[in-house]
């Protein structure tokens, strides 16, 4: 067997120029990896547009105008959450009433029971002391006929009067019990317009705290942005009211001289006019804080009439003009869900208590969107 060739360290020489091959290879991919790396890689356009970047806003991301969307929604649903606030405190109200009305029947009723317990307990002595004879058999033994038949008649009174007085007791007895169970039944209702209640105060108190957290985000110059927005908006909307019919026919009126507020309609037009500038508190009636269902039930008062507590109900129970008849002291119905209401001041303005953080103030009739118009008086 031939003996292989080795190197100075007794390995195979084979081996050594492996070794040097390898290292050669390794050098090279290197060196072509190095300049593949170093030579610089042909652009290519993306074929779709840029997008513009949002202007700076409470989020960061978001544009003014959305965000002036946004806190106008969480407003709209404070302001819908505060018509059921109302609603349930007037449910709250009357069920206290009735309540109270029943309890007072309750005790009258139980006084009548007494009294008529008291005069049948008297009878039943007074059947006692005369023996154990019933009265008709005791006439049997009377000692002439005419005392007989005076007997006999006036048995016949005493039991008619004993059988009314027991009739009396039972439904007597009836009437209570049915007072009892329509005042219970009062108190469950009234426990459930409580809940509805405080139901609606989370809602409103979340909307709002949501509402001011975007808002206080916003920087000064942001904030009187978005207010310059609103009342841009308020005014576009209410440009495009004035050229429909609707609105021509109310601005004819006032042309025409017609429109002055005289009588009921000049007291309400008068108080609801003298709170401009009076802060809006949501479930407020004034004298200082105002709601905007509030502010019409208030001026309605001022001229003597009593109207339904929320703008929903304003809507639905009172007498319904068109629109383009108006009057001053008509109330002006906004939004699909009846939610806000103003006061028509003539000359196609309304006086109204916008929402929190805002005045009872004077506001185009058309700056918002008009469900219809109602007429107390």
């Amino acid at each position: 067997m031939t003996k292989g060739v080795t190197d100075g360290a007794g390995r195979p020489a084979y081996r050594r120029g492996a070794a040097r091959r390898i290292a050669l290879a390794t050098a090279l991919v290197c060196a072509l990896g190095t300049g593949v790396l170093a030579v610089p890689v042909a652009a290519h356009a993306d074929p779709r547009p840029p997008e513009p970047s949002p202007s700076p806003s409470a989020s960061g991301t978001r544009s003014l105008e959305d965000v002036h969307k946004e806190v106008e929604r969480l407003y709209r649903k404070a302001e819908a959450a505060t018509d059921s606030y109302n609603a349930a405190s007037e449910q709250e109200r009357l069920q206290e009433k009735s309540v109270a009305d029943l309890a007072r029947q309750i005790t009258t009723t139980q006084q009548r029971l007494d009294r008529l317990r008291g005069q049948v307990g008297a009878l039943a002595r007074a059947q006692y002391r005369g023996g154990a004879l019933t009265p008709r058999t005791q006439l049997f033994f009377s000692d002439s006929p005419e005392t007989f038949i005076n007997g006999v008649t006036l048995a016949r009174k005493g039991e008619q009067a004993t059988r009314g007085l027991l009739a009396q007791v039972t439904a007597t007895r009836a009437d209570l019990g049915r007072y009892a169970k329509a005042a219970e039944d009062r108190r469950k209702t009234l426990e459930g317009d409580r809940k509805k209640k405080e139901a609606a105060k989370k809602e409103i108190e979340a909307q709002l705290e949501a509402a001011k957290k975007l808002e206080s985000r916003l920087a000064e110059k942001e904030r009187q942005r978005l207010r310059e927005l609103e009342e841009e908006r308020a005014r576009q909307a209410q440009e495009k009211w004035l050229a429909t019919d609707a609105g021509k026919g109310v601005m004819n009126v006032s042309a025409g001289g017609s429109s002055a507020a005289t009588g009921d309609a000049g007291r309400v037009v008068a108080f609801a006019s003298a709170q401009i500038g009076k802060n809006y508190v949501w479930g407020a009636e004034g004298p200082d804080t105002f709601d905007c269902s509030g502010l019409t039930l208030k001026a309605w008062a001022a001229a003597g009439r009593a109207i339904p507590r929320t703008s929903q109900e304003q809507w639905r129970q009172l007498p319904k003009v068109d629109v383009k008849d108006m009057r001053p002291g008509d109330l002006v119905i906004y939004y699909a869900d009846a939610s806000h209401v103003g006061v028509y001041a003539g000359d196609g303005m309304i006086v109204h208590a916008p929402r929190p953080g805002r005045q009872v103030t004077r506001a185009g009739a058309g700056s918002m969107p008009i469900l219809g118009v109602v007429r107390p008086g």
